[in-house]
């Protein structure tokens, strides 16, 4: 089932070293199913539309191929940030398509099997004349079954010491493919380092940009975390933190932190590690997936590295360069 553990049934891998690929993969989003581990995430354009990895052990791992049909290009030729969820019958894919970062609207494909094709199901799940740029959707199943979508969208105005930028909101799925229309506000920037750009010319006017994104939903000890990045996403300011609550409805706390807490920049080791997804291991422990880019500021590649609860709240073990345990 989607999001349980692997069995293991197969030999071990025991070490393993960052990045786990080698190609471009930013946005990385890894998930479970019929024994196997599957990872999807924003490529290159070349590679095609969401091209999909298999793997046994999260360490090495084999291209499945393109996997989604792509709707009108009408819509958009930026396709970002793609996430699964499995609701017993069938698969969903959550993305968003659009031009570039004025124009983003989020999506949902359907398919069978874990692998595609997934099918653009043709309508948006947010009206775009009521919202135009909207990104990175994490579906997240609560305890009584329900479905709740989690993403990320612009403000320009909010309550004292909130800034102008994109930032985070959940709303519940009536179905898989229809949100039920109630938003709430998960958290908006309030600190420095989720600065963006300073004076962007957007939307009419001129702001000193903030941004959260890459949204991603647990349960951790009766207590929900919503991991987030927050930051500019080819600079060093880009990093993990999150927000924690008692229950979906909130309120959620969090964001008061100067600096990233999760995860962060490594200055001359590693830049911009950000967009998580969380995957549990066979042992128990969880893993923190995330992307991270190149030496060469090329590629955002694939990456993972042990999430930690500790009594100030969860820190990721990374990010790691030198070969990790598994």
């Amino acid at each position: 089932m989607l999001g349980e553990a692997i069995s293991a049934a197969r030999p071990t891998v025991r070490t393993y070293r960052n990045p786990v690929y080698d190609g471009y993969f930013a946005d990385p989003f890894i998930f479970s199913s019929e024994g196997s581990y599957f990872a999807v995430g924003t490529c290159d354009s070349k590679e095609g539309v969401f091209p999909m990895l298999r793997s046994a052990d999260l360490v090495e791992w084999e291209p499945v191929g393109p996997v989604l049909t792509p709707p009108p290009s009408n819509l958009g030729t930026h396709y970002w940030a793609p996430e699964i969820a499995y609701d017993g019958s069938r698969f969903t894919m959550y993305y968003s398509v659009g031009f570039g970062d004025r124009s983003h609207r989020l999506r949902a494909a359907q398919s069978n099997l874990p692998t595609g094709p997934y099918v653009d199901l043709g309508i948006d799940l947010i009206d775009p004349n009521r919202c135009g740029f909207a990104i990175d959707p994490s579906p997240f199943q609560d305890l009584d079954g329900s479905w709740h979508l989690f993403y990320a969208r612009d403000f320009l105005t909010g309550d004292a010491g909130e800034r102008p930028g994109t930032a985070l909101v959940v709303d519940r799925l009536e179905t898989m493919s229809r949100l039920a229309g109630e938003e709430r506000v998960v958290l908006r920037a309030t600190k420095d380092w989720q600065r963006f750009m300073e004076g962007r010319p957007i939307y009419g006017g001129v702001y000193d940009w903030h941004t959260l994104e890459g949204p991603n939903a647990v349960r951790h000890e009766g207590k929900y975390y919503c991991f987030y990045s927050g930051g500019r996403w080819e600079d060093e300011s880009y990093g993990v933190d999150y927000a924690q609550a008692d229950s979906l409805a909130g309120p959620w706390i969090g964001g008061d932190s100067e600096l990233p807490r999760v995860l962060r920049s490594v200055p001359g080791k590693v830049t911009g590690p950000g967009h998580n997804s969380l995957i549990r291991v066979p042992d128990g422990g969880e893993f923190l997936v995330y992307h991270a880019w190149d030496a060469a500021m090329k590629a955002r590649q694939m990456c993972l590295d042990k999430l930690l609860w500790t009594p100030e709240g969860p820190r990721c073990a990374g990010p790691t360069r030198a070969p990790q345990s598994l």
